[in-house]
This record gives C-alpha cells, sequence and structure tokens, in this order.
C-alpha cells in the first residue's frame, strides 16, 4: 500500500521497486494498491503482479505526488476475495490508514514503513506549528501496525524513544550495476563546460526548502573563493527551481533524469554536496558514493550510517551551516584527496546490494505473520 510508486522518481518509490522485483524473483505474489498517477494509466498486471489504481490528488506542498483517497470498502472487498498473507503500509496518508483499518479488521498482519519526515517538512512551509500534530498523527498510524521499518538505527532509536511501539531496521541498497565510475563521462562534463582536471560540485534531489538547498549553494560560492573555474551541476526539480537558476546564471541545472541518464550524471561529478537534514535515508548518498564520487553531508541518516569522515565520505563537524560549508571548502581544495575519498566510496557501496535487503525484507513479514 503506497501513495508513490515508479514511474514517480523519489526514494520511497525506488526502494518498493527493489522491494517488489525481489520478491517476485522469489516467486511471491504482490498486489500493490496505489493512486492513479494519470487518468488513462492502466493497471500493470504480470504473473504474480497486480496493480490495483485507486483515486487520489496531487500533494499541495509536493506536486509531484499524489496522496490516496479512503478506500476501506474496495480494500475489504478485494482482501476477502483473496487474503494476503500480510500487508505492508509504505506511506502514512489516507489510503495508508484504509488499509491499517481493512486489515485490522479482517486479522491480517501488517508492517508499516517510516520514510519520510514528514512532521519536519512542515519547518520549511512555514507551518511548524503543525508538527507536533504531524508527529502525533504518524505516532497512531505506526502503532495500529504490528511494526514499523526505518533505514537506520538511529532512526530506529529516535522513534522508539517517541513511543512509535515495535521498530525494526530495513536497510537500503544500492544498485552499483547502475551507479558506478565506469559511467563516467567527459562528453557530458564538457556540455556543463568543464574540462577533465575542472571539479564540478553536484547536486542531485528535490530542489526545495525541506532539503536545505540554500546551504549547498551557499557552500559552492565559498568553494569557488578557492577554486574560480568550480561548476556546480543540479540534477532534479523543485519549487526553488526557478529562483535558483534566476539568481544564479553560472549553475547548470540538468532537471530529473532517469535510469543510466541519471547514472552518467552521478559519475560525471567530483564532490557530491548533500545538505539535508531532513531524511529517513537518502538514497542518493550511497548512489554518489557508489558512483565514485566523494560525498559531503551532515552526520545523519544515510551519510551517518555509512560515511567514515576522511576515509570514505566527509561529514560537517556538527548541524550548523557553516560547519557543511567548511567541510566542503577543505575538501575541494584537495584534488587527490577527494579523489581517493570517491573512489574508497565506490569500493564500500559494492557491498550494499538489495538481495540481502529483500531477504530482511521476507524476514521481518514472517516474524509478523508468526506473532499474529
Amino acid at each position: 500500500m503506497t501513495e508513490t510508486f515508479a514511474p514517480e522518481i523519489n526514494g520511497v518509490a525506488m526502494t518498493l521497486g527493489r522491494l517488489v522485483d525481489g520478491l517476485l524473483e522469489r516467486d511471491f505474489t504482490v498486489a500493490v494498491f496505489r493512486p492513479r498517477q494519470a487518468v488513462d494509466e492502466q493497471p500493470r498486471i504480470n504473473g504474480h503482479y497486480a496493480e490495483h489504481l485507486l483515486s487520489g490528488m496531487q500533494v499541495p506542498m509536493y506536486r509531484e505526488l499524489r496522496f490516496g483517497f479512503p478506500a476501506t470498502g474496495r480494500l475489504l472487498s478485494n482482501w476477502r476475495q483473496r487474503r494476503p498473507d500480510a500487508v505492508y503500509i509504505a506511506t502514512e496518508g489516507p489510503l495508508g490508514w484504509s488499509a491499517v483499518r481493512a486489515a485490522k479488521k479482517l486479522g491480517i498482519p501488517t508492517l508499516s514503513g517510516f520514510h519520510t519526515n514528514f512532521h519536519t517538512y512542515s519547518r520549511h512551509y512555514r507551518l511548524s506549528l503543525l508538527e507536533p500534530l504531524i508527529l502525533r498523527y504518524l505516532r497512531s498510524l505506526h502503532r495500529h501496525t504490528g511494526c514499523t521499518l526505518v533505514p537506520t538505527a538511529e532512526l530506529a532509536q529516535q522513534l522508539r524513544d517517541r513511543a512509535f511501539g515495535c521498530v525494526e531496521v530495513l536497510q537500503r541498497g544500492v544498485d552499483t550495476a547502475l551507479f558506478n565510475p565506469a559511467r563516467r563521462s567527459a562528453a557530458l562534463r564538457r556540455q556543463w563546460g568543464a574540462g577533465p582536471d575542472q571539479l564540478v560540485c553536484l547536486y542531485i534531489g528535490r530542489i526545495a526548502a525541506e532539503k536545505n538547498i540554500l546551504t549547498a549553494v551557499s557552500a559552492f560560492r565559498a568553494v569557488q573563493h578557492t577554486t574560480p573555474d568550480a561548476r556546480l551541476v543540479l540534477v532534479g526539480d523543485g519549487p526553488l527551481s526557478g529562483t535558483l537558476a534566476r539568481d544564479n546564471p553560472d549553475f547548470v541545472f540538468c532537471g530529473m533524469r532517469r535510469g543510466e541518464d541519471l547514472a552518467r550524471h552521478f559519475a560525471s561529478g567530483d564532490l557530491f554536496l548533500f545538505p539535508s537534514q531532513t531524511e529517513t535515508f537518502g538514497n542518493v548518498v550511497t548512489e554518489a558514493m557508489a558512483s565514485g564520487l566523494a560525498v559531503v553531508a551532515y552526520n545523519q541518516a544515510a551519510a551517518g550510517e555509512h560515511i567514515r569522515d576522511g576515509d570514505n565520505g566527509a561529514v560537517a563537524a556538527d548541524d550548523t551551516q557553516q560547519s557543511f560549508i567548511q567541510r566542503a571548502v577543505a575538501l575541494s581544495q584537495e584534488s587527490g584527496q577527494f579523489r581517493q575519498l570517491g573512489q574508497r566510496a565506490a569500493r564500500y557501496a559494492a557491498s550494499l546490494g538489495w538481495a540481502g535487503i529483500v531477504e530482511r525484507f521476507i524476514q521481518l513479514l514472517d516474524q509478523q505473520i508468526m506473532r499474529d
């Protein structure tokens, strides 16, 4: 049960796609219930896989995504005809609550995923007064499921401390066949106006306030003081794209990218700036590492889990903007060091395959079924 799924581009959709593919490869039967993304969209049905498209509408602050309308009656009807062994509720909108209610009424075991810090997003849209209410809403939903799955041990402890009930870690993997240093493209760098020895700082993700994007901009401007020919390339889209493009005509905006094209953009950079402090994980961190980039990030979420400062990446000394900027500037001045960090990052990321994570997901499903 999810409000986002491929072909939408975000970490939740990507993660769910990997889990679904892994289950199908192991001969599970999988049904995905999600909002219809286009008026003429048809559900995909293939062998052990079936989609059920439901009604929904765009998320006001996140127009790239939709939330599903309540559908308890439809779920009850469907699950009475073909009862699932377990239900995984990946998102917490009205559709997620419908799944909680329907599964509880039918006695079906449930797991839920905490994929997005929606309560902290409210600070970036002048809605900080709503943060306690959003947190209470999220906690209520997750406590009505058998267990909540999160990508890091740090987040698991945070939710346990906030009385979310049972919380288990389900890590995220990275596709190293797709994201790897061999995708580096001199031709693409030339399109960016960068020669082989010029420093390219890269940002990939939603261009929005909740991603702390302005800290990446400030860090790059500070890098330019010591490396004037450095370039900043931004991949993605979001509400701040137009403003940033107007105010920074020297930046390179590439828009949304997918698949091998996205992987080439990753591998063709040098220094990956990731200043977000609202992530539950941040898949782009491990994708950048797998692509052979030195990542500069705060010591939290994916970076806190996988980056060893000075060994396979760089983390800010504290949570301040100045600390992030200082770390980026210091690393940018040592081309030999950031290239070495990128090489070590790629070697480290080779161990983060999806096969073991799918097996862990199956184990957690089995545990919940046995418990219920």
